[in-house]
C-alpha cells in the first residue's frame, strides 16, 4: 500500500498475543508506511503492563490503561491504584481505558459487575482528568445511562455499532464516535448512516488491530495502515477528499487529548 497518509491509530491492541512473533517487525513497518502514532488501549489486567511496556519502548506508541467488561472481574482496589501510579509515571498515558460494557457473551460478567466496574473507571477518568475510550456490544441504553452520569467526562465510543441517534446523543455528550474497519464492508449500512449523518469533526479512525481488518483485507490480522482503506471509504461516504477527511480526524484526537502528538 502506498504511503500516501498521515495515520494515527486511536484504538489497537500491540500486545496482543498474534503480534507475538513479528511484532518488531511489524510496528517497523507501519512507521515506515505513514503510521505517527497509535494509541495502544489495554483491555484485561495483564495488558496493562504490556499497554505501559510498549509505550515505553516505542516513541509512537502511547497508551490507554483500563479493565475491559469481559474482564470486569478483575478490577479491584489494588489494580485501580496500579493504574494511578503509571498514569502519573507516564506522560504517554493519554486515557483511561478499554471500558464500558458487553452483553454480547453470556459468559461475560454479570450486567451488574460490568456496570459497576464502568463507574467506577469512569470516576477515575474524572479524578485524573482524563478521556475514556468506551467499549459498548448490544448496551446502547445501559452506556448511554452512564456516559450521561458523568458529565465531566470524555472520550471515544470505540468501533461504533448503535443508530445515528445514539451517535448524536453521545456527540451531545462531548464523545467522539469511533470509525473501524466495519465502514468498508458490504453489509455495513448502519455505520455508513452514522458517518454520513455526523459531523466530520466528530469522528476519529481506529483499528482494533489485530482484530477487524478493513476490505480487501478482511479476514486478516488487522494493522494501522490500513486505516487508508477507513479513511478513503470515510470520504467516498462524505463526498470529500480523502486528505481532508486524514488532516480533519487527526486534528479531532489532539483536541480531545487537549495536546500536540
Amino acid at each position: 500500500m502506498e504511503n500516501k497518509y498521515i495515520i494515527f491509530d486511536t484504538h489497537a491492541h500491540y500486545d496482543d498475543n498474534s503480534f507475538d512473533e513479528d511484532r518488531e517487525a511489524v510496528l517497523s513497518q507501519i512507521k515506515e508506511n505513514g503510521v505517527v502514532g497509535i494509541l495502544n488501549c489495554a483491555s484485561s489486567y495483564e495488558s496493562i503492563e504490556k499497554t505501559y511496556k510498549l509505550t515505553i519502548e516505542n516513541d509512537f506508541i502511547f497508551g490507554a490503561l483500563g479493565i475491559h467488561p469481559e474482564n470486569a472481574d478483575e478490577f479491584n482496589n489494588a489494580v485501580e491504584k496500579e493504574i494511578i501510579e503509571l498514569i502519573n509515571e507516564n506522560k504517554k498515558i493519554l486515557a483511561i481505558g478499554e471500558i464500558g460494557l458487553d452483553y454480547y457473551w453470556e459468559e461475560n460478567p454479570p450486567k451488574e459487575v460490568q456496570k459497576d466496574v464502568f463507574r467506577k473507571q469512569m470516576k477515575l477518568a474524572e479524578k485524573l482528568n482524563l478521556p475514556v475510550i468506551i467499549h459498548d456490544r448490544d448496551a446502547h441504553q445501559d452506556t448511554l445511562e452512564i456516559m450521561k452520569e458523568f458529565p465531566n467526562v470524555k472520550g471515544i465510543v470505540h468501533c461504533f455499532s448503535g443508530s445515528v441517534e445514539f451517535a448524536l446523543e453521545c456527540i451531545k455528550l462531548g464523545y467522539y464516535i469511533g470509525i473501524g474497519g466495519v465502514v468498508t464492508f458490504k453489509n455495513a449500512k448502519k455505520v455508513v448512516e452514522v458517518v454520513k449523518k455526523i459531523p466530520l469533526d466528530k469522528i476519529l479512525v481506529e483499528t482494533d488491530a489485530p482484530y477487524m481488518a478493513p476490505t480487501p483485507n478482511r479476514g486478516k490480522r488487522n494493522k494501522s495502515d490500513y486505516i487508508a482503506y477507513i479513511i478513503e471509504q470515510i470520504a467516498q461516504i462524505k463526498d470529500l477528499e480523502p486528505k481532508e477527511v486524514n488532516i480533519a480526524v487527526n486534528d479531532n484526537f489532539k483536541r480531545l487529548i487537549e495536546r500536540e502528538i
